[in-house]
């Protein structure tokens, strides 16, 4: 495997978006038309456009997928920041040796909860698969349960397997269209995702006291039901819920006594010489 330079694009006017991630000759992010896309409000129902959406203090729940991707960001690509009702988030990215790194500082109240996720959807083939170690812990969400061999317990936010097939659900392979649309978190902030000769490894560090995860949208074509299209999401997140609503104890990030809690993002690529 040889590294291969990737560098990023983003429209800050819109939500601080990711609109690219590109490196030897390929696009790593997918993306679509979106009408209406540039002008919404906080409190927008989600309008999809693809690329990467910063998801925070929620995925689901309220407000729909968050509060910082449907105001304008300040700054620079390098440099930028959104101020929010209860908090700030500032992003400073840098290129490094080929890899694209992400810093983000949250400012907010101590004892402020929260969920973040770098809502990526990639631009794979029917071929590509998602690499996270034998065994991780994976939480499967509703969707999921037409698929099961099992009944889905009334009321249960999410049941719990082990990757690459939680319950019995193979999720590590995309495959072709087939109609459904499944969330799951893989409780672990480093995965890979291989496509044909190439590789994205996608991590995430914090702070040993804030869960790190990733999430995965594998939508086939099952969503949504009234214009379904294909889209796959792989998200290094904080928390281990996509509805900061559903948290447990352990299950979000916590802003600690300072007032500030600092992470990083890190993205890479290869690919087979």
């Amino acid at each position: 495997m040889v590294s291969v330079p990737l560098k990023a694009g983003f429209d800050l006017a819109c939500g601080g978006r990711w609109t690219s991630l590109a490196g030897g000759g390929r696009e790593w992010l997918w993306s679509r038309p979106a009408a209406g896309r540039a002008s919404v409000a906080p409190g927008s129902e989600f309008v999809d456009a693809g690329g990467l959406e910063e998801c925070v203090p929620t995925v689901r729940g309220l407000p729909d997928h968050g509060d910082a991707w449907s105001r304008p960001w300040q700054g620079s690509p390098a440099s930028s920041a959104v101020s929010c009702d209860d908090f700030e988030l500032v992003r400073e990215v840098t290129h490094d040796d080929g890899q694209v790194s992400a810093t983000y500082r949250m400012s907010a109240d101590p004892g402020y909860t929260f969920v973040w996720a770098a809502h990526a959807l990639l631009d794979l083939s029917q071929d590509a698969r998602v690499v996270a170690p034998e065994a991780t812990p994976v939480r499967v969400f509703p969707e999921a349960a037409p698929l099961l061999r099992q009944a889905w317990p009334y009321g249960a936010a999410f049941l719990e397997g082990a990757w690459p097939e939680p319950l019995g659900l193979p999720l590590d392979r995309l495959g072709p269209d087939d109609g459904t649309a499944v969330g799951a978190v893989l409780r672990c902030g480093d995965v890979r995702v291989a496509d044909g000769p190439d590789v994205l490894r996608m991590r995430v560090e914090a702070p040993d006291s804030v869960p790190v995860s990733t999430a995965l949208w594998r939508n086939l074509g099952g969503f949504p039901a009234h214009a379904p299209y294909r889209s796959v999401g792989v998200e290094p997140m904080l928390g281990a819920v996509f509805d900061l609503a559903d948290a447990g104890p352990g299950d979000a990030a916590v802003v600690p006594p300072s007032g500030e809690l600092t992470w990083r993002l890190v993205l890479a690529a290869e690919r087979m010489d």
